[in-house]
């Protein structure tokens, strides 16, 4: 009897489990596992992503900078992938059997039942081809996007590029982006993503089950609409940006111009260039590893990521913070005998000519060294301070120009250049005693001192403004109500009076108009004031620098042209900073035209100069080029360090 109702409890026991597990099973694949679902909706239902058209950027003066192209990705579900002629899908989409396989495999390990990309960026023609025979193709279906288009081929290191989402990319936008679709990667792309990119929608379709639209679902009733990415207006001048590029043509350096009444950016020139078209479709990857390996670093964006010692266009900055601090005026003169004699007369720091007594303006007109090395030691020694102390005051002034810092320019990866803080020199001499003649160089825009070409450009808008500046920036106004982010219409001060800036304006006319050392391109009806440089390079031929604003009342444009390599910053520099500004407020171009043609024609990159090399050693006939005032070394005592550093550290100028 015991038995008996062990039996029956064991046979109960068994169906209740049976039960059990039936009733789980049921459970987990109308709960839990959508892929019978999503297998049946498939069968008669297709989402479609709708993707808006990403915003599109315009000029200054409404011409199209950025446009949209259509393009295609075809999406495969790989359950529904049944009997088809893998052979002619290859020839249509232009792949071969190894990489159908290989994409097919990729398909499934994303998910059997859920879509994803199998062949993405096809083009009109070739979807035209495909669209006929798509009905063959059980599991395939095509959906729409665009991509980037460039009708001038200009301004790449402005505008950016946009590229595949990464996993960091899906995991930071907290689900917004997905595997397959597009984020701004660099440039303005980047910087205004968000607003760029837009909103996508969803589509609902019916289809058969061959896979042939057969109709939108319940009317619509559940699509979402996509909604467009905001257009950018510009700050770029579509013809000053195309002038500029095609005159640093086969040259390494910077072209930043800006409007001084807004911080709008003009010209943004980061050369050598590329055509932005090359970072759009198949060949995408290859063309950037292609940019990425050459030598001249097209994808480097030297405006705001390049630093260099902004030579004799310092002098502008060091003759302001003297007057602020009271250590010199208009009238201050100081002898130009050839050189500043520092260290107990035992060091020099030569100057380019012998200026005689010289005042304020003749210093700015004639670029005197001398007369800034007294300005820095007045500044350092002269002050009733430590050395130290007395450097952080003139640091403090720098800083207010907005040198050694970021100026917040809407564009990604901007550097701040280097102003040393007093603790550098301290510690590379050991005590805190030293004084003006450890790092004379720093007076002249020489030394340590590293300054980006956007930071030059914004000084000349700060002197044209006489004391004040506007964070420079790229875009001007953001969807069709043009909004200016407030960041931008912030005036800040230098921190010098206005009643300072005369003199300096008035040495930087002379400098252009009355035979000082930008004679040379002085442009007929337009006062345009300016400062020419020649930073010594130790590493090949030195750099060329102008930097200028025009006209001199009410300026309209503050110009900052940075050449590497190319000597002197008359002669290269210059004459393309003046065709710019002339172009800009006249739209016209009168430099004689053998400049202008030397200009166009000239090439500068580093392979150019090794070939020079190469031929002189091979034609010992040639003559090399050297400047008529080129520096000659000078032994220095070893009695005190201070000579010592500087027999290596002093730079000088050459106009």
């Amino acid at each position: 009897m015991n038995s008996f109702f062990e039996r029956k409890f064991v046979i109960q026991g068994i169906f209740i489990t049976i039960a059990l597990v039936i009733v789980a099973r049921l459970f987990y694949l109308q709960i839990i596992d959508d892929s019978f679902l999503l297998s049946a909706n498939n069968n008669v239902l297709r989402k479609v992503t709708v993707y808006p058209a990403r915003g599109i950027i315009l000029d200054r003066n409404g011409k199209v900078i950025v446009q949209n192209e259509p393009v295609y990705d075809l999406l495969v579900t790989p359950r529904e992938v049944k009997d088809i002629d893998t052979a002619l899908l290859c020839q249509l989409i232009h792949i071969d059997m190894a990489g159908f396989k290989t994409r097919m495999a990729k398909a499934r390990a994303y998910s059997p039942y859920r879509a994803s990309q199998f062949e993405k960026l096809i083009s009109s023609e070739t979807y035209a081809r495909l669209q006929e025979h798509l009905h063959k193709f059980r599991g395939f279906y095509v959906q729409n996007r665009t991509v980037r288009s460039y009708p001038d081929s200009i301004a790449a290191q402005f505008l950016g590029y946009i590229q595949e989402v990464n996993d960091k990319d899906i995991e930071r936008s907290n689900g917004f982006y997905k595997p397959g679709d597009y984020i701004g990667a660099s440039g303005v792309e980047r910087s205004y993503e968000e607003l760029l990119r837009g909103k996508r929608g969803i589509k609902n379709l019916m289809v058969d089950a061959l896979n042939r639209p057969k109709g939108v679902f319940m009317e619509g009733k559940y699509d979402t609409l996509a909604v467009s990415g905001d257009g950018l207006v510009s700050s770029l001048d579509i013809e000053l940006q195309v002038l500029a590029e095609q005159l640093m043509k086969n040259k390494l350096g910077s072209v930043v111009a800006i409007e001084p009444s807004s911080g709008e950016i003009l010209t943004f020139v980061s050369s050598p260039s590329y055509d932005p078209n090359l970072m759009v479709g198949k060949d995408r990857g290859n063309n950037y590893m292609d940019m990425l390996n050459d030598p001249n670093k097209p994808m480097f964006i030297r405006p705001i990521q390049a630093s260099y010692p902004p030579g004799s266009v310092f002098k502008v900055v060091a003759a302001l913070t003297a007057q602020q601090a009271g250590l010199i005026d208009q009238n201050t003169i100081f002898n130009c005998p050839g050189g500043y004699r520092y260290g107990g007369g035992r060091a020099i720091m030569r100057c380019t000519h012998v200026d005689g007594p010289t005042n304020l303006i003749k210093s700015i007109q004639m670029s005197c060294n001398t007369y800034y090395g007294y300005v820095y030691a007045k500044m350092i020694d002269s002050r009733g301070l430590p050395g130290p102390k007395a450097y952080d005051l003139w640091r403090e002034g720098l800083l207010k120009f907005g040198l050694g810092r970021r100026l917040g320019i809407d564009l990604p990866g901007e550097k701040g250049g280097f102003v040393p803080e007093s603790s550098f020199y301290t510690k590379r001499y050991g005590n805190e005693k030293w004084r003006s003649g450890y790092n004379i160089s720093l007076s002249i825009g020489q030394g340590e001192l590293g300054i980006t070409p956007l930071q030059m450009a914004n000084v000349m808008a700060i002197v044209a403004n006489r004391g004040f500046y506007y964070r420079p920036h790229l875009i001007k106004g953001i969807g069709e109500k043009k909004i200016v982010k407030q960041e931008f219409t912030e005036k800040i001060s230098a921190g010098v009076d206005a009643k300072y800036y005369a003199p300096v304006i008035e040495g930087m006319s002379r400098a252009v108009n009355m035979g000082g050392t930008a004679a040379s391109v002085r442009i007929p009806g337009i006062e345009m004031c300016g400062k020419t440089g020649t930073v010594q390079n130790p590493h090949g031929q030195n750099h060329a620098v102008f930097f200028a604003f025009a006209p001199r009342e009410n300026p309209k444009i503050a110009i900052a042209v940075f050449v590497e390599n190319a000597g002197y910053g008359g002669t290269w520099a210059g004459p393309i900073a003046s065709m710019l500004v002339e172009k800009y407020l006249h739209d016209t171009i009168t430099l004689p035209k053998y400049i202008q043609d030397r200009i166009y024609n000239a090439n500068l990159l580093p392979e150019v100069e090794k070939k020079k090399d190469s031929a002189m050693k091979k034609n010992p006939t040639i003559i090399k080029k050297v400047p008529v005032n080129s520096p000659k070394q000078t032994s220095q005592s070893t009695e005190k360090q201070e000579l010592l550093v500087h027999h290596s550290q002093v730079r000088r100028t050459h106009e």
